[in-house]
């Protein structure tokens, strides 16, 4: 099976209380829909958590408009640690989750009508893209950006992950792994200079080297149709030394932890990685041929880019439509062609409501 990347399934987000995390996200950014909900020991991520197995709590988080999820992961065997500074813009690591909206005037009004921490105005990016950042309540960056893509148009003013910024310490060098490795092969804009809408952001009024990536081609996988489209921006700042946004921590810790592609062809690609020079720093099939994730299974594995960001790759082999009745879906069996838009929308009753 050749190599498929068929888009970003999730952005990780550490958290303190994985609880009350979640439910700030379901009220605020309808990300309700439990796909895998597990209590676990993280025993293969030892390269990344200080060489010792950490028990976690972790949810996947859908928004029923599409886009990536979200897996809101919470340390249960240490105390979460969060940042001994304030990120700055272009520290080095994932700075901020993109979410998209379909009306961009409608969603600023909503989120500024419940009061959330929305950082200056509707802005413009260097290619006259509408957005508006805003901070929650955890201390967690977001871009609100307009994007016509929606999977199912619902109440929500804003749909799952959109992309990330990321923060690089020498952008050419990160893109032996953006855009060779994971094939954001477009470039939307590749500007220098110092950004106004940068400016409401913290350590944003400096010089930097901006670069807007997204995928040319349409992705064909299985769930390709509810991610949507995505984008990377890299941003590296040029008139100052930045920190990496995890010193002194582990993964798991409160921040944005790891960005994660749906794919297939997980044997090919981990030479494929191999040969680029980023091999694979966890890989779940060493041990076995599918990795059993609680109510999902299949493969997974980590590559580290070049700035220190974590970047998962799923092979998903099952998934539960609706586990009360026992109906899964083995992609084993029925391969990997797109599914069925009337089954991805019964990912609808897996919604968590609040009472």
């Amino acid at each position: 099976m050749s190599v498929k990347i068929n888009g970003i399934q999730q952005l990780g987000v550490g958290v303190e209380n994985l609880q009350k995390a979640w439910k700030w996200y379901r009220e605020h950014f309808s990300m309700d829909i439990r796909m895998f909900e597990d209590v676990a020991t993280a025993e293969l991520m030892l390269p990344h958590t200080g060489g010792k197995p950490r028990e976690r709590h972790a949810v996947l988080a859908l928004n029923m408009q599409g886009g990536g999820g979200f897996e809101i992961w919470q340390h249960k065997g240490k105390k979460p640690e969060r940042p001994g500074f304030e990120i700055q813009m272009g520290d080095l690591g994932i700075n901020i989750g993109k979410l998209k909206t379909d009306n961009i005037n409608k969603a600023y009004q909503k989120f500024s009508a419940e009061k959330l921490n929305i950082l200056g105005d509707i802005a413009k990016d260097p290619a006259g893209n509408e957005h508006f950042y805003l901070k929650d309540n955890l201390g967690n960056l977001w871009e609100v950006k307009h994007e016509h893509e929606v999977f199912r148009r619902e109440k929500s003013v804003n749909g799952g992950v959109l992309g990330a910024v990321i923060g690089v310490e020498n952008l050419d060098e990160s893109l032996k792994v953006y855009r060779d490795i994971l094939k954001y092969d477009k470039v939307v804009y590749d500007k220098t200079d110092s950004f106004a809408d940068f400016a409401v952001l913290p350590g944003g009024n400096g010089q930097f080297r901006r670069v807007l990536l997204k995928h040319s081609d349409v992705k064909n996988g299985a769930f390709s149709p509810f991610f949507g489209s995505s984008y990377i921006e890299l941003v590296q700042a040029l008139d100052r030394h930045p920190r990496n946004i995890y010193e002194g921590r582990i993964w798991g810790d409160p921040g944005f932890i790891h960005i994660c592609y749906d794919i297939n062809g997980m044997d090919e690609f981990r030479e494929k990685v191999k040969q680029a020079g980023f091999p694979f720093t966890v890989d779940s099939a060493r041990d076995s041929d599918s990795f059993d994730m609680g109510e999902a299974a299949g493969n997974f594995a980590y590559i580290q880019a070049p700035e220190g960001t974590l970047i998962e790759f799923v092979e998903t082999h099952k998934i539960p439509i609706l586990k009360k009745i026992g109906w899964f879906v083995d992609f084993r069996k029925r391969g990997h062609h797109p599914l069925p838009n009337w089954l991805l929308k019964m990912f609808r009753f897996k919604r968590v409501k609040d009472k």
